[in-house]
């Protein structure tokens, strides 16, 4: 259960506190390190945040866990994270990117690997990025900033969007380097989390039951269970459930398939089923989702 008291941190709320390039509450900008949302109390990151530091230093927790920030390292905070303990020397400086976990999802739907990648960097928050690596993600930074602020283009969101899912080949490519050259270290939990989530990936759409991922890593249910709860703080059924719910949401905004066929692709029983399924998980019916 969410503790209420927690502070959620969205697009939408820091466009309440600061002014910077966005369009809607699916993509900000923010130009000044002083402007993201690293708060001093734990919070928690209900977007995407991916930022670059050019200059100086900072602090921060993930998770609980801390890191230091140096110039030409890359920070992703993903959904559901928490964050707090924020702290920024006098000379720092970098850029920063927060989008919509939705709309950050439509954008790499259709690319393999990427989502197993940036779930390597929930563990692995902060890497270092070669200096030309780092010049290409300012490159791509600057084209965002100029196309957002492009009002008058009939295609900008569209546009914007697809410079977005361009970096994040590059970025990925990064991380792509840093997960091979930590694989050799892994520990046995961390192998069998990748696994799990490499099965779940290809396979939730008809396959939710923890018995059944567990019969194709060749481990027991609780075995699992009880890896992947260490190395990501998560159950093995949060993580299936956030592919499915994430996967009807996507559906729900992005096809005109009827309730009824979205239950039926996605191997629910029944549609009340999937209504009660996505409810419990989102707070709403998934007609009120499509509908608002």
């Amino acid at each position: 259960m969410r503790d209420k008291r927690m502070r959620d941190i969205t697009v939408g709320s820091l466009l309440k506190v600061c002014t910077c390039p966005h369009i809607d509450e699916d993509i900000a900008l923010v130009e000044d390190f002083r402007q993201l949302p690293l708060p001093q109390d734990t919070s928690r990151m209900e977007c995407l945040l991916l930022a670059v530091c050019l200059e100086g230093e900072a602090r921060y927790t993930v998770d609980t866990a801390e890191h230091t920030v140096h110039p030409n390292d890359i920070i992703i905070v993903s959904h559901n994270q928490k964050t707090g303990r924020s702290w920024l020397s006098p000379d720092c400086k970098g850029i920063g990117l927060l989008l919509d976990y939705d709309f950050f999802h439509e954008a790499i739907k259709n690319i393999h690997e990427m989502s197993s990648l940036f779930i390597f960097a929930r563990f692995n928050p902060v890497y270092k990025l070669l200096p030309e690596e780092t010049e290409r993600i300012k490159t791509y930074l600057s084209m965002i900033r100029n196309k957002i602020g492009n009002t008058r283009h009939h295609f900008r969101k569209e546009t914007v969007q697809s410079l977005i899912t361009a970096m994040i080949y590059d970025v990925s490519n990064a991380l792509y380097r840093s997960q091979t050259s930590r694989s050799a270290t892994s520990t046995s939990a961390e192998k069998i989390f990748a696994g799990f989530i490499k099965l779940v990936e290809d396979n939730f759409r008809e396959q939710r039951k923890l018995s059944w991922y567990g019969q194709q890593l060749c481990i027991t249910p609780k075995y699992l269970y009880g890896a992947v709860k260490q190395v990501s703080k998560c159950t093995p059924t949060d993580w299936i459930d956030d592919y499915v719910t994430l996967e009807i949401k996507l559906m729900l905004k992005n096809t005109t398939k009827s309730i009824k066929e979205i239950a039926q692709e996605l191997n629910f029983s029944s549609q009340s089923f999937l209504g009660k399924y996505f409810k419990d998980r989102v707070g709403v019916s998934p007609k009120e989702y499509r509908k608002n």
